[in-house]
């Protein structure tokens, strides 16, 4: 099962204080919007995305289709396949994609400590 490249959403307080942090840490503007208050910040191959009052808690996130500078990974598996493996391996979904679309969806899992886990296609 191939979930896409990883990174980690974090819910943060003040999106500038953590944009100063983490750029500290090595960490550089890749995408987002800070008047929108959230950024996507890299390290090399390391993704980070901050996030202020926009999820409730720390989230695992894949992106099937892309790899980790945001190109297209030719032959990935769409989410809503991704949907039906899981739910064959008696995962619960949190939230569902719509199975009659294509394109950009999402899903959503808990994990048994109760982090989520999003899967977020946006090709």
């Amino acid at each position: 099962m191939q979930l896409g490249v990883f990174s980690i959403s974090l819910n943060v307080k003040d999106i500038k204080a953590s944009r100063e942090f983490y750029g500290k840490l090595g960490f550089k503007e890749f995408g987002g919007d800070i008047a929108q208050n959230w950024l996507i910040m890299k390290n090399g191959e390391q993704v980070i995305g901050l996030f202020q009052g926009m999820i409730e808690k720390n989230t695992l996130t894949f992106n099937p289709g892309w790899d980790s500078n945001a190109q297209l990974v030719p032959g990935f598996t769409d989410v809503r396949q991704l949907q039906r493996q899981l739910e064959e391996n008696g995962i619960q979904l949190a939230a569902r994609a719509d199975e009659s679309t294509t394109g950009p969806a999402y899903i959503i899992t808990v994990d048994p400590d109760g982090n989520p886990i999003l899967i977020d296609q946006h090709i």
